[in-house]
């Protein structure tokens, strides 16, 4: 299953000899000793393997079309493959990298921690990477200030595109970074540039430049250089603080981009081991044909016999390598389609909508309270209606737990004779999502810490049926 790829563009100072050390050093100095292959001594050679079955690395050249491709390949003792890809074109100056595992339920989902691979960082710090347009490849965010705003809304309005995505993050109310914009650049490294605003003061300026298509107080958008995918939004839901799961969709959505890019057969492995053996297998047909033609063909057909059998041999062995490895990224996708499939036959369903950019705040919540919806329009339904019928069996089918309900009884209860904020009262609703701040003579409950879900609440009620009043806001606003 295909995790990361990416194609770089290489400076012309790059030799083969430089490309090849760089990936040995990745390798040797890797700090994962696990994946690093023994004994390897490389003396300029080229199409050899060092290591062995469950761990090695493969060096290949395609001369014709002037490519180096590099595959480094572990395999656990669970069965699970992993593989590493450079395929450098030095004609065309591009590099492909590209990490491949063996299909795993797991792996449907983007690690938390996952970040694009080491060798790129390498790239960038020996300065091997062509600039993109006017951006340079960092693994650090490039500050946006007043000098910078020009470009900024010049890529907002569609006037400046580049290679890359071109992530672009703003600064909170609090004039804040929303999220971590040192972690979000280098995990985004060489597959996006990340433009960080440097005070939200530059705001009304850029409103102006852009016709107010700007992202402020911490949103986030993303910029895509095909016209068909666009510009994504995303909002910054926290009061204070760095927003975790914002920054998780940002990279998923910009790793889920570069993955799906079409790329050239001759920028992967498999392309460049089919495209060499295919010409392999043509100079020996070749050359056989030529000898046959020949009158001394007779006297050296044993000899001559024997060294193309030796050819073929090696060859065939060669395809048959070809043929294994082939048939094992077949399975892999077999299985994938099968977990996937299996994934959707769990839910006996094909689902009805798509998600939105709404994230569930507690497990489930943005299902329920779907269904919570459908459930109370259900009530004011006849039942010789088509739409009753559509709606009762989708929350039949649905298991509706009634999780808003079940919550909104608790905050009624817990809030029923308020008096001020005890201990006990403050733990059940931390418990329940809430973030309670002092603001004054009152409390301030922010639902979940985003700030479009807060109330307020006496620090000394008076009116005894505050309590109440405040609940019942709560399951207005919140539930």
């Amino acid at each position: 299953m295909l995790l990361f790829s990416t194609i770089l563009s290489i400076s012309p100072k790059v030799t083969k000899e430089d490309f090849i050390k760089l990936v040995i050093e990745w390798n040797q100095n890797s700090s994962h000793k696990e994946n690093v292959v023994r004994g390897l001594q490389w003396n300029g050679e080229m199409n050899v393997r060092f290591g062995d079955d469950d761990l090695w690395l493969d060096i290949e050249e395609y001369e014709p079309e002037d490519i180096v491709a590099i595959r480094h390949e572990k395999r656990e003792e669970s069965g699970v493959i992993w593989d590493t890809d450079y395929v450098m074109n030095f004609r065309e100056r591009k590099m492909s990298v590209r990490l491949d595992r063996s299909y795993a339920p797991e792996a449907l989902k983007l690690d938390s921690e996952f970040s694009t691979p080491h060798f790129i960082t390498l790239l960038i710090r020996r300065g091997f990477l062509e600039d993109d347009g006017d951006l340079t490849i960092e693994r650090t965010p490039h500050s946006i200030d007043v000098r910078s705003l020009d470009l900024l809304a010049d890529i907002m309005k569609g006037r400046r595109q580049y290679r890359l995505p071109v992530v672009y993050v703003s600064r909170t109310y609090h004039d804040e970074d929303p999220v971590d914009v040192g972690i979000l650049a280098g995990r985004l490294k060489g597959v996006a540039h990340v433009l960080a605003q440097d005070s939200n003061v530059t705001n009304s300026r850029l409103k102006t430049l852009c016709g107010g298509e700007n992202e402020y107080y911490g949103a986030i958008g993303i910029y895509f250089p095909n016209q068909t995918v666009g510009h994504r939004k995303y909002q910054y839901r926290n009061e204070m603080g760095y927003d975790a799961t914002l920054l998780e969709r940002v990279i998923r959505v910009v790793i889920q981009y570069s993955n799906a890019q079409m790329i050239d057969t001759l920028y992967t492995w498999q392309g460049v081991n089919n495209a060499l053996l295919r010409d392999r297998l043509q100079y020996q047909r070749e050359r056989y044909s030529q000898e046959l033609d020949e009158k001394e063909a007779l006297k050296r057909a044993k000899t001559e016999a024997e060294d193309l059998l030796d050819a073929f041999d090696d060859d065939m062995q060669r395809l048959q390598r070809q043929v294994e490895e082939l048939t094992r990224s077949n399975e892999a996708l077999q299985y994938e389609n099968q977990g996937l499939r299996a994934k959707l036959d769990a839910s006996d369903t094909v689902p009805v909508l798509n998600m939105g950019d709404e994230n569930d705040l507690y497990p489930g919540e943005v299902k329920d309270l779907l269904l919570a919806v459908l459930s109370d329009a259900a009530v004011n339904m006849s039942d010789d209606m088509r739409r009753a019928d559509i709606v009762k069996d989708i929350l039949q089918s649905n298991d509706y737990q009634r999780l808003s309900e079940k919550r909104a009884e608790q905050i009624k209860r817990l809030l029923k004779n308020y008096d001020g904020m005890t201990p006990r009262l403050r733990s059940e609703l931390e418990r329940l999502g809430f973030v309670i701040t002092e603001d004054g003579k009152h409390y301030k409950l922010t639902y979940y810490g985003d700030g479009r879900y807060q109330t307020a609440f006496s620090k000394t009620p008076s009116d005894v049926r505050s309590g109440k009043n405040g609940a019942q806001e709560i399951l207005r606003r919140m539930m």
